[in-house]
């Protein structure tokens, strides 16, 4: 079985729900998505809210997938650029697919998503490219280096997991021209 992705789902409970139980499993079994695991749904929210307001202002996009049950299992955060300098690539954000089904080939499948919708979507005409940013040490930038993205920065120790436990913040790239 495969994910079923959708640009721009309609926002409603079903699916801020969806996002946030999805986030908090993520984080929950070691997901470098913004937080430190344990996390609650409740302390998630507000970084939901606040894609959500951006989504409302135009400068969020949400691509989703749903798995065969028609749950939110996996999540990209598209968000464009305001300085008339850099509107030609977009940042991705909050790249999630559901821990339960890892293995299946679903982060393949959600990058080539993300690659396709930055190529073809309406809105997205001027995109030159596609950048995000990860954390070290945990090997997602081997995963997002073989989605075709490349390295392009790094800040040594920029991130603070705990005291003693600094990781590297990397910058990568996908080229669409």
């Amino acid at each position: 079985m495969t994910l079923t992705f959708e640009m721009d789902p309609a926002v409603g409970p079903a699916l801020r729900d969806g996002v946030l139980a999805l986030w908090a499993d993520v984080y929950d079994a070691g997901g470098a998505v913004g937080f430190v695991p344990p996390v609650t749904p409740d302390e998630i929210r507000p970084a939901l809210l606040r894609h959500l307001v951006d989504m409302a202002r135009g400068d969020t996009r949400l691509l989703v997938g749903r798995d065969e049950d028609g749950e939110v299992a996996a999540t990209a955060f598209f968000t464009f650029n305001t300085h008339p300098l850099m509107t030609h690539w977009v940042w991705l954000y909050t790249v999630m697919v559901h821990p339960r089904h890892q293995g299946r080939g679903y982060g393949r499948d959600l990058m080539a998503a993300v690659e396709r919708t930055a190529r073809t979507a309406e809105g997205f005409e001027a995109i030159e490219a596609i950048r995000l940013t990860c954390r070290g040490g945990t090997g997602v930038d081997g995963f997002y280096a073989r989605s075709g993205y490349k390295e392009v920065g790094r800040v040594p120790g920029a991130i603070r997991v705990a005291p003693g436990d600094d990781r590297d913040d990397i910058v990568m790239l996908l080229p669409l021209t």
